[in-house]
């Protein structure tokens, strides 16, 4: 246990920055994941909006230091790509 106040004040810190960032996290995985159902319906439309509702969410992840900045971008790249995917597909 820590025993000095700066010590002690710190660990409070700590708990707090904790909790924010597993908040922002499973905010992010929450609309990955609503990206990935509309992928898996079938639904070009729907996927294509939830993608463009999750792409800020990650880069604000990112810039948050929640996420890597590279993951993020490797995250919304591949989302893109398989929602395109999906248009040209519904399309044709």
């Amino acid at each position: 246990m820590a025993n000095t106040t700066s010590a002690k004040k710190a660990t409070r810190k700590i708990a707090r920055r904790t909790d924010v960032n597993k908040a922002r996290r499973s905010r992010v995985r929450t609309f990955v994941r609503q990206v990935e159902e509309a992928l898996a319906a079938g639904d070009a439309a729907k996927a294509k909006e939830a993608f463009l509702a999750a792409q800020p969410e990650l880069a604000r992840a990112a810039s948050k230091g929640v996420v890597h900045a590279n993951t993020a971008s490797r995250k919304v790249s591949r989302l893109a790509a398989r929602v395109k995917a999906l248009s040209a597909t519904a399309t044709a």
